[in-house]
């Protein structure tokens, strides 16, 4: 035997992982309605009771997917204590629109397909963006600006106006100026 480290196999993902490695992408792409639960049964190669075993309704799988969404949303972020962390923030989001595929934002494409609030999905979002504006409201104290809440909820706004140009737009949104645009609201 070598002296080489020997890599362990890649685990495969679980039944659960696949379903909602299948389901996002779906939802995000063609939205939540038009995915159906057999659809993502057969594409995740999952047997009609594994599914509902881990997912007892397709809410609770919508709901899953917004989770998962959000954790693997703060991969890659700028630390809150890093050097002007609201400005890295901000530019993070930016280039994430301006990806090649990105169709906005996820939360707000729930909210939207959910208009009462009190679905599960709409709440999901809700809470979502909740934690999001106490991050941008955190970064910008630890910015030093002098109205953090107030510019926190500019900074949301504006962001938000970047997710929806990009849902409406595509690769064509107006993104252009977007973080000097941004920059004006640090006041």
């Amino acid at each position: 035997m070598s002296s080489e480290t020997l890599e362990a196999p890649e685990k495969a993902p679980s039944a659960r992982d696949r379903i909602l490695q299948v389901a996002g992408p779906l939802f995000y792409r063609e939205g939540y309605r038009a995915i159906g639960i057999d659809r993502v049964i057969a594409e995740a190669d999952v047997a009609k009771a594994t599914f509902y075993k881990h997912f007892p309704s397709k809410d609770d799988l919508i709901v899953a997917w917004i989770a998962q969404a959000e954790e693997r949303s703060q991969t890659g972020l700028p630390p809150e204590d890093g050097p002007e962390p609201l400005t890295a923030y901000v530019s993070a989001m930016i280039a994430i629109a301006r990806r090649s595929g990105c169709m906005g934002c996820t939360y707000q494409g729930s909210a939207a397909e959910f208009s009462n609030p009190s679905h599960p999905a709409h709440a999901a979002a809700i809470d979502v963006k909740t934690r999001v504006l106490e991050t941008l409201e955190t970064r910008a104290r630890a910015q030093g600006l002098a109205r953090p809440r107030e510019t926190a909820e500019a900074v949301f706004l504006f962001i938000e106006g970047v997710w929806a140009s990009v849902r409406m737009f595509g690769p064509k949104a107006p993104l252009a100026h977007a973080e000097e645009a941004a920059r004006r609201l640090f006041v």
